[in-house]
């Protein structure tokens, strides 16, 4: 009654034995390509994690660079503008990692935030009640107004430059990682695991049990049972010069960590313009939000403090190299799986499998 490993000669196989032996090749072949899987989604997770790192490393630079930058020229603003400088930061590493938002969303949310915060306590100093109706329309004028000339646009410009590839890059790991697990599960059609049978276990049922299968034959079997993973090598290749092309991006002229860096200066710089404008800006406030109450005497000739250049620069230099050491490793890594899902029975019929310096092997029917 035996389906699959039928000889003429006397068998010591059950039907039994066979299903058993159905159940074993399915085993193995999951377990075969998962070790084959293993070294490249461990260079994958690997990378993702040192990106997230480094990438953590530099958003927290760039963050205390930018409060610091109110602890030291706004100090007035300071307290308050911690939380819409937490938010800003928060948000761009949400948009990296794949959070559905924009850039430009993130900034202006925090422009909005801040210019109550600078009319009030650096453009107006004098205003004692700062409600929460008035705060709001300050918040809706500055999209109106525009306190803060082009710098914010430019902000947005440039972190939308150099934080697209990243987001890419990004969600394209994630991608690889997922297409990896999908393909170790990929279930084995029933003329494939009986196919895995008669190579690997019939020998077994005329005693045979050293007998390995022709490299061929096991090539032949491989390649049928995968047809379906082989597929996807040219959408594998596709993905590793896409992947290419967005480390070549982020290392291009909008890098990644110049544009964090420069975050507080554009910051700093569109201040700068709000105070220099404060009077415009206050006629045109009025009018739209009426007049809010005021100490004595106005204190609107606030200190205008420019900001010099923060010269921390080795953390920010020793990050930087980190990252693209990362990257250049990286890809130079994947490069050399770019043949990964067309040389998948090849590797598998390597090693121990089959008989290679053997004048003796199991060819599906018989020893040859």
């Amino acid at each position: 009654d035996l389906q699959i490993c039928q000889h003429r000669a006397p068998t010591c196989c059950t039907k039994k034995m066979e299903e058993s032996y159905q159940a074993a090749v399915r085993r193995e072949r999951t377990q075969s390509i998962q070790a084959l899987n293993f070294e490249l989604k461990y260079m994958i997770v690997g990378h993702i994690t040192a990106f997230q790192e480094a990438f953590e490393s530099l958003l927290r630079f760039a963050e205390n660079r930018t409060s610091s930058l109110f602890e030291t020229a706004y100090r007035p603003m300071a307290k308050e503008a911690a939380e819409p400088v937490k938010e800003l930061f928060t948000d761009i590493s949400l948009y990296i990692l794949g959070a559905e938002t924009t850039v430009e969303s993130a900034v202006l949310r925090f422009f909005d935030s801040l210019f109550p915060l600078v009319y009030s306590r650096l453009i107006n100093p004098g205003i004692t009640d700062l409600s929460e109706d008035y705060t709001e329309c300050l918040r809706l004028t500055r999209q109106d107004i525009n306190p803060f000339g082009h710098y914010s646009k430019n902000m947005v410009t440039e972190l939308s430059k150099s934080l697209w590839a990243s987001r890419m890059l990004s969600q394209a790991l994630s991608l690889g990682i997922e297409v990896i697990n999908t393909t170790e599960h990929a279930a084995l059609t029933k003329e494939c695991s009986r196919a895995l049978v008669k190579m690997q276990y019939c020998p077994h049922c005329q005693g045979l049990t050293l007998i390995r299968p022709c490299v061929g034959y096991c090539l032949n079997v491989m390649r049928g049972c995968l047809a379906s993973v082989s597929e996807l090598d040219a959408q594998w290749r596709e993905f590793i010069s896409t992947l290419e092309y967005l480390t070549n991006e982020m290392a291009a002229s909008h890098e990644l960590e110049i544009a964090l860096s420069g975050i507080w200066s554009s910051i700093n710089e569109a201040i700068l313009h709000a105070q220099l404008n404060g009077p415009q800006l206050s006629a045109t406030v009025d009018k739209v939000c009426g007049q809010p109450k005021q100490q004595e005497g106005n204190l609107s000739s606030a200190n205008i403090v420019p900001v010099k250049e923060v010269t921390e620069t080795q953390t920010f230099v020793m990050a930087h190299s980190s990252l693209n050491n990362k990257r250049r490793e990286f890809i130079n890594y994947m490069k050399r799986s770019r043949t990964f899902y067309a040389s998948i029975a090849e590797r598998l019929c390597d090693g121990d499998l089959v008989m290679r310096d053997s004048s003796t092997c199991w060819n599906g029917e018989d020893v040859v």
